[in-house]
């Protein structure tokens, strides 16, 4: 329970519901006259809220509880960043959110790398999403490029953050490599030993905004939240220098709210980046690679031994890097295979629909006998 009350002590008095993010978007989907308030963290079954300068636990209605658990029932379970209403200190609805950060959830590949049957929500409701890679043993462009589809996925709009700057020989060749991935994406250089990376971030956090930080264990997220704060409220762990990886010292998503106005969410590293939606992340991750395609000479080029391939062309070329082409192959199959399972997940609801009309016809046809 002693975490709930430090991030409390986070929200200021005069914290209004604006100042948390509030809009109209929210605002239209009032209906009732239950109090609005956001999800500042989430403890098991215990929800810790702020109302705009007041702080308050909540638990679950018996109604959302129940209905949370359903497929089709349209009811939300809350997540940190959400807006839910309350009365009497019980959440009696999560309101529609503007959008969410989600994965598939971790293990849920499968053994032959397939995408994950089962989404896990990280946080809800947010303007930027920090992607945090440090430039140690965790640098690795590949896996930049799938945190890029992912946050795409989730139609969020992504900043890369590069910490340790000051353990790399080459740190500005990183960046040039990074935005040679990332077109069109902030990419800010964080070093222990210059501030002015860190003061870069500021302009996420203006009063409203809300951000989230992904990375691997060991980024250095945790860290670069107590610079932003000013001081320490999260905890950090050493780096294991036999594998190079940080231990899990973030294990919760906590809303924290920022001296610079924004709220910021750091969540735990992420160690399996599994897909579990498909919303034309690749194309914006890989727009290098759909912008070659649009000149093959084939309108559906598999980009693998077509003739008059342009993709391939600009691998030969040197124009694009075999490394990076294999891993848009490898994201392609993946979330082939998402859009395979999503339509044989509506043939199977769509096959059991027609099985409950024709076993209702047949008790009805019995009936109709027997009279």
């Amino acid at each position: 329970m002693k975490i709930f009350y430090e991030l409390a002590e986070s929200f200021s008095s005069d914290t209004s519901l604006k100042a948390l993010g509030w809009a109209e978007f929210f605002q239209e989907n009032i209906r009732d006259t239950d109090v609005p308030a956001r999800v500042v963290s989430v403890n098991k079954d215990l929800f810790l809220l702020n109302q705009g300068g007041k702080d308050l636990q909540a638990t679950l209605s018996g109604k959302v509880r129940y209905n949370a658990g359903l497929p089709c029932s349209g009811e939300l379970f809350p997540v940190t960043g959400d807006w839910v209403l309350i009365r009497d200190s019980v959440i009696t609805r999560v309101l529609p959110r503007r959008n969410t950060l989600s994965r598939g959830a971790a293990g849920g590949r499968g053994k032959n790398n397939d995408a994950a049957t089962e989404e896990q929500i990280m946080a809800a409701n947010l303007d930027t999403v920090l992607i945090v890679c440090g430039l140690d043993r965790d640098y690795n462009v590949r896996r930049i490029e799938r945190y890029l589809t992912l946050v795409y996925n989730c139609n969020l709009t992504p900043a890369i953050v590069l910490t340790k700057a000051d353990l790399h020989e080459d740190p500005l060749g990183c960046v040039d490599e990074v935005e040679g991935v990332a077109f069109g994406v902030p990419v800010h250089l964080v070093s222990a030993e210059d501030e002015s990376g860190v003061l870069e971030l500021e302009q996420y956090l203006l009063p409203g905004k809300t951000v989230s930080m992904i990375g691997s264990s060991g980024a250095g997220k945790s860290t670069l939240l107590n610079r932003l704060y000013g001081e320490s409220v999260q905890q950090t762990g050493a780096i294991s220098q036999s594998v190079g990886k940080g231990r899990h010292t973030t294990t919760g998503r906590d809303l924290i709210r920022m001296p610079q106005g924004g709220m910021l969410i750091d969540n735990p590293g992420i160690r399996e980046i599994a897909f579990y939606t498909d919303d034309g992340g690749m194309d914006n991750a890989f727009a290098d690679i759909e912008q070659f395609a649009r000149f093959c000479r084939f309108s559906d080029c598999d980009h693998l031994n077509d003739p008059g391939c342009n993709v391939l062309e600009a691998v030969a070329s040197g124009e694009l890097s075999a490394e990076r082409l294999e891993s848009y192959y490898k994201m392609k199959r993946e979330l082939g295979y998402l859009l395979q399972r999503e339509h044989k997940s509506a043939d199977r609801v769509e096959k059991e629909r027609w099985r409950d009309v024709a076993l209702h016809i047949k008790k009805m046809k019995k009936i109709r006998k027997k009279g």
